[in-house]
């Protein structure tokens, strides 16, 4: 059963064989530990394989013993995790989030393999750590979500514990995550309610459609956080009313045909809305850029222009700190010039004239030597 909560959703798009022209669309799967994420992955890639169009599956989950299905990257074949806790020094979350670390700054990589492949597979799949907050909040997180979203057209899939969720305290909190999530990433978002073979996620549908049904439900919470929630379902109906979800059951893999509705609804909304405004930034960024480098050579031409304009600054503080070495290696550069300047006196015989005054200057010195020797003997 697929329940959107928007507008009627369009005629799904079936996965294709056949190599495609188009970029690949990236499903970015996100949710709390426990949510069945791993396991939805899983079906996930088995359904496309079945379909005769396999998925590009990377694991970005550094701490994971085993993974299910067959990723094409995986993060521990770079990363090792335990490796990284002794080093530092980390503790579990510490730790994964030091190695999504280290992996972003290889991710361009990672970008280049997805772009190789992208004429045999329609789908990239990522699996994120269970941790969600380790990739949601953090910088690394951010980094992978932006390249991704930069390039190629990007969903996040919130997979949401609907045997949890229940009680309407904690769907209100799931919502509120997920709501958080969707502001963060600034991506087409579906929320997918899993474990329907468990209990079907028809009551959150209408918990989120009939404002009236949530009310009586909390009504029979009696602690203080339900006046708290009331209040926020308020606020929710907005972000309820485009939002897109869809009950699937990872174990039973039921619900896909309709998740891929979804996903091909959320890349037209991706087509037609993110990416405008990610080649408008990209322009910006590019523009400011270009800005500045034209500024910094403006300021370098002005300095050259300066000293080139100023000789005789250059000629004045060079002078005022000069040294004998110095003298002794311009010495024969300014007799030349002064020799070319003078250019009356080229009948002088320069050597004959600085003999003629060096022998009187060394007598007076030999004189003025000895009288001062004659002085210190006598006293």
């Amino acid at each position: 059963m697929d329940s959107s909560v928007g507008a009627a959703a369009p005629e799904a798009e079936a996965p294709q064989s056949r190599p495609r022209s188009r970029p690949p669309v990236c499903l970015l799967v996100l949710g709390m530990a426990g949510s069945g994420k791993t396991t939805f992955v899983q079906r996930l890639t088995g359904y496309l394989h079945g379909l005769g169009s396999p998925p590009y599956v990377i694991n970005l989950d550094p701490a994971v013993h085993e993974v299910p299905f067959p990723a094409n990257i995986d993060i521990r074949d770079t990363v090792k995790y335990k490796e990284v806790m002794k080093q530092y020094g980390l503790g579990p979350n510490g730790g994964i989030v030091t190695s999504l670390n280290l992996f972003a700054t290889r991710f361009d990589q990672v970008m280049k393999f997805i772009e190789k492949s992208q004429n045999m597979s329609q789908y990239v799949l990522i699996d994120t750590p269970g941790q969600i907050e380790v990739f949601t909040w953090s910088a690394s997180g951010t980094i992978i979500t932006e390249a991704l979203a930069s390039s190629f057209p990007t969903i996040v899939i919130y997979i949401m514990d609907t045997s949890r969720s229940t009680n309407p305290v904690t769907f209100m909190s799931n919502m509120l995550y997920a709501c958080s999530i969707l502001y963060k990433t600034k991506l087409p978002f579906i929320v997918v309610m899993n474990k329907t073979d468990i209990i079907d996620h028809s009551f959150a549908v209408e918990w989120m459609q009939d404002f009236e049904t949530f009310q009586d439900a909390l009504n029979q919470e009696t602690t203080y956080v339900s006046n708290l929630t009331r209040s926020m379902s308020l606020v929710l109906d907005e972000f309820y009313s485009s939002l897109r979800v869809v009950g699937v059951s990872a174990v039973l893999g039921t619900g896909l045909e309709e998740l891929f509705v979804q996903v091909t609804s959320a890349t037209e909304e991706y087509e037609r809305e993110y990416r405008p405004e990610y080649e408008r930034l990209k322009k910006t960024l590019a523009h400011a850029q270009s800005q500045q480098q034209k500024e910094q050579l403006d300021r370098l031409r002005k300095d050259m222009g300066t000293v080139a304009l100023d000789p005789g600054a250059a000629t004045d503080n060079s002078a005022s700190a000069v040294t004998p070495s110095d003298l002794i290696l311009t010495r024969g550069i300014a007799d030349e010039e002064e020799d070319e300047e003078d250019s009356d006196t080229d009948d002088i015989d320069h050597k004959v004239t600085e003999e003629s005054h060096e022998e009187p200057a060394f007598k007076n010195f030999m004189q003025e030597s000895v009288t001062w020797y004659r002085n210190r003997s006598n006293e």
